[in-house]
């Protein structure tokens, strides 16, 4: 598969808009560029099977988010970052 360009990214709130889920909010989790998916915080969580290991010595079935096709997620809001550069108000004193 080729690389698509993406609309969201980490930290971004995004809904559903077609598939199973459609409908549901959330955080993007991780962006997957190369398979073209995302992550979403709380939609389609998938059962996986753990095996026993010094971190899970009980092993079991574990809970997880799986990944959606990108063209299914439409933006809601983006992530605000706090500007690197001066403020503009201090400019007024002119």
């Amino acid at each position: 598969m080729t690389r698509i360009k993406t609309h969201v990214k980490k930290g971004d709130t995004v809904e559903v808009i077609s598939g199973n889920h459609k409908g549901s909010t959330g955080a993007v989790l991780q962006v997957l560029p190369e398979k073209g998916r995302v992550i979403i915080e709380g939609v389609h969580m998938i059962s996986k099977h753990a095996k026993r290991s010094q971190d899970r010595p009980e092993g079991g079935i574990v809970r997880r988010e799986g990944t959606l096709h990108i063209s299914n997620v439409k933006l809601v809001s983006k992530e605000e970052k706090p500007s690197k550069g001066k403020s503009k108000a201090s400019k007024s004193s002119k």
